[in-house]
């Protein structure tokens, strides 16, 4: 690390004095014991203590140090915009302009931009350029990676606060999945299928919450169509996956179609919540008794015990008041199944 860097890193550090920091630590100690946001804060200070009494390596501070404030500082940019759901978009920093699939990239953007959403991409060029100028500036997020080449920021996002540059893949990735409401995958190299593998794998373990996954080619691309094929061939086909798996996402070669899918699965699902052995699946809009009694005899494989109730908010809810007021159908989910569980939200926005 040269003296330039140097100086800029110390320059970033906290300016804190150790009075201060004391003091802070003091009042976070002082907390009530039954605010569980300063019980988790006084977890991290004590996690923090025993990595010290570790006596880790060097490096292994360092990439503790940079990983939380990486998280730190992403989760502060994204705060402000809870209330608007967003898409993340991924696909290759290569493809050029005059690609049909980066056309459709900046016309999907400006489409779902329209619906509300807004645009999370990785910062750089290509896909990722032509998404964030079909969104726009103001309702695109850049999420970028620190690379020896391709990944600086495109023109659109560049200097923009909502512009994140990371180190590490992982707190990227996080991030990419923690604020997407839809995932939309375009065609892209290594770094494409990496994301889109991953966000398939948190969905089908039930790592992540449902939400529509999209990938998109442009008419006479059959890039997506390949892979599905070969998701078929060697992965259904030899039982390493299940069918309903392929529940999970859905191709489709134009804006308007990805758009609607989307819009779609939005159309009655709002979202959900354990509870226990309970989940809530939060409704924009019930379902009448006939209605569930069909809903119970298509998907009674879902349940561990008990049926299928139409209610109000569980007890442990009320800690959500903007969505005390939408219906639920609560259920024994047996967590076997997260295809299942997305054919099941299919059914209900259809019916």
């Amino acid at each position: 690390m040269n003296a330039r860097i140097k100086s800029q890193t110390a320059r970033q550090r906290p300016t804190l004095s150790k009075e201060e920091i004391l003091q802070q630590v003091g009042t976070l100690l002082d907390g009530p014991e039954d605010d569980l946001h300063i019980a988790l804060m006084k977890e991290l200070l004590t996690g923090l203590i025993k990595l010290h009494d570790s006596h880790l390596d060097l490096l292994d501070v360092k990439i503790v140090n940079r990983a939380v404030k990486e998280l730190r500082h992403a989760f502060g940019v994204f705060g402000g915009y809870r209330t608007r759901q967003k898409v993340s978009v991924f696909g290759s920093a290569r493809t050029p302009p005059d690609d049909p699939n980066y056309r459709l990239a900046h016309r999907f953007s400006q489409a779902i931009v329209q619906e509300g959403f807004m645009v999370i991409s990785g910062g750089a060029d290509g896909i990722m350029r032509a998404a964030q100028e079909g969104a726009g500036r103001e309702n695109s997020f850049g999420v970028n990676i620190m690379l020896p080449f391709e990944q600086g920021p495109n023109t659109t996002i560049a200097d923009d606060p909502k512009l994140i540059t990371f180190k590490y893949f992982f707190t990227r990735k996080l991030m990419f999945q923690k604020e997407a409401n839809a995932i939309a995958l375009f065609p892209g190299g290594f770094g494409t299928h990496d994301e889109g593998f991953e966000i398939l794998t948190l969905a089908q373990t039930g790592k992540s919450d449902p939400q529509p996954i999209v990938c998109l080619q442009a008419p006479g691309c059959n890039y997506w169509d390949d892979w599905a094929a070969f998701i078929r061939r060697q992965l259904l086909e030899r039982d390493l996956i299940n069918e309903e798996d392929l529940s999970l996402f859905t191709i489709a070669d134009s804006a308007e179609a990805a758009v609607a899918h989307i819009l779609q699965f939005y159309r009655r699902y709002h979202s959900l919540r354990f509870v226990g052995g309970q989940l809530a699946m939060r409704l924009k809009s019930p379902i009448s008794p006939e209605q569930l009694e069909r809903t119970e005899e298509r998907f009674g494989d879902l349940l561990t015990d008990g049926r299928y109730e139409l209610r109000g908010p569980l007890e442990e809810e009320l800690d959500e008041p903007a969505l005390r007021n939408l219906p639920r159908l609560v259920f024994n989910f047996n967590r076997r199944s997260a295809g299942r569980l997305r054919q099941l939200i299919d059914h209900l926005n259809e019916l």
